[in-house]
């Protein structure tokens, strides 16, 4: 049988092993049976069933008619709650304050609007040559770094591949001729796309390959936590990112 780590565990074992179970259901499965449970947790199928039932007096689980086990409807009353006090700027400003501080350009945050991408927040360096936008401003998703990102885990074609390969895009003069942006995907829950953690700056310095390097893997960072903390997953990102690190600039 599998054991937590120090690290995954709260020190209660029963806790644990309900969280465990809970944790067990992916945003694929509509259900499951006892022995998928066992098998996926590492428990045994009495210690399982046992937990059902608790977790089923609860209604965080529920048998369904089929014998098998369900996600009951507690959770969705916890998440509403979570969901009304929860605002996704609170995780996304103190990020984009990070970026702009960190690198000097302007840092925003972009979700579709049809066939626009908006402006949700943004926060702009200090340096009087900077790439400035508004927020609530819309631009044609179409162009830009975050425009790529947007439709690529939207209704993006094949020629979006490489965008949900690397995870990232960049562009040079697509909106404006003089601006350069790189962006990356934020992930919530379910794996859905929540928007575009974007970096924006004049073609002369972001444009460099060093710049636009150093700039990704800010982005990365930045991307990872924000996912973890709408409860994505970050490891998806860590192909990526060490592609990034391994990889050298090319000489422009």
């Amino acid at each position: 049988m599998t054991q937590q780590t120090s690290e995954t565990s709260s020190g209660v074992g029963v806790l644990d092993r309900a969280f465990a179970l809970l944790d067990a259901f992916s945003p694929e499965d509509d259900r499951l049976t006892l022995t998928e449970l066992s098998k996926r947790t590492g428990l045994y199928k009495s210690t399982v069933l046992r937990l059902l039932t608790a977790l089923e007096s609860g209604r965080f689980i529920r048998k369904c008619d089929d014998g098998q086990y369900a996600i009951g409807p507690a959770p969705m009353r916890l998440a509403a709650i979570y969901q009304r006090n929860f605002r996704i700027d609170s995780i996304i400003a103190p990020l984009l304050e990070e970026l702009s501080a960190a690198l000097g350009e302007t840092a925003s945050f972009y979700v579709r609007a049809g066939a626009k991408r908006l402006v949700l927040s943004r926060v702009e360096p200090s340096r009087a040559v900077r790439v400035s936008i508004r927020i609530g401003e819309e631009f044609d998703i179409h162009q830009g770094a975050s425009g790529k990102v947007l439709l690529a885990f939207s209704d993006g074609g094949q020629d979006l591949d490489p965008v949900r390969n690397q995870l990232w895009a960049k562009s040079s003069g697509e909106r404006d001729p003089e601006s350069a942006a790189v962006s990356v995907p934020v992930f919530g829950a379910l794996g859905e796309l929540l928007g575009a953690l974007t970096i924006s700056g004049p073609v002369s310095r972001l444009g460099q390959p060093s710049a636009t390097h150093h700039a990704l893997l800010a982005l990365m960072d930045a991307t990872q936590r924000a996912t973890a903390q709408f409860g994505g997953n970050p490891s998806r990102f860590a192909g990526p990112q060490k592609k990034l690190t391994d990889s050298v600039p090319a000489v422009a």
